[in-house]
């Protein structure tokens, strides 16, 4: 049996006809083309399948495709786009926040609201806070000292910013 239903992913609206039991992060990445949307685990444990489901970060790997009919899906091609030039993708350039890069996706849609958060709430983070924030995101790489390193320069550029 196949449902049809309508995403708009990254701006863009595709209706689609797919069986109830389809991963939304399969939908997006074969049907889509977001090739940003990775599978790490399929499980929910490493957060590398990450995206913004109406506005909130949804593990993709756990969420049918059926479910979000309607939805404004956003994935990490949304942020930078092929220049990665939102002051998140940055500041993991400059800080030495990624290594492979396979988990980077899912850190910055999970990281991206809250160093938004941050700088509407004009405030630095506490390093537990961040840790915190992408504690349900898992680099087989690095320390994640470099990731913290990257939240903090993304709100320090985003705080300075508001005080141009």
């Amino acid at each position: 049996m196949m449902i049809d239903i309508t995403l708009e992913v990254n701006g863009a609206s595709k209706t689609l006809s797919v069986e109830p039991r389809r991963l939304l992060a399969d939908v997006l990445r074969h049907e889509f083309g977001m090739s940003g949307v990775h599978i790490g685990c399929a499980h929910g444990a490493c957060g590398c399948c990450t995206v913004h489901l109406d506005g909130t970060p949804r593990l993709s790997c756990l969420t049918f495709a059926v479910q979000c009919d309607g939805a404004s899906i956003r994935t990490v091609e949304s942020l930078g786009g092929s220049e990665a030039d939102h002051v998140l993708q940055q500041a993991f350039k400059s800080e030495h926040g990624l290594q492979c890069g396979y988990c980077t996706p899912g850190f910055l849609m999970t990281l991206a609201p809250f160093v938004e958060e941050m700088v509407a709430q004009k405030r630095m983070p506490e390093e537990g806070e961040i840790r915190e924030a992408m504690s349900g995101n898992i680099c087989r790489c690095t320390g994640y000292q470099g990731i913290v390193a990257a939240v903090r320069k993304a709100v320090t550029v985003g705080l300075d910013a508001g005080a141009a």
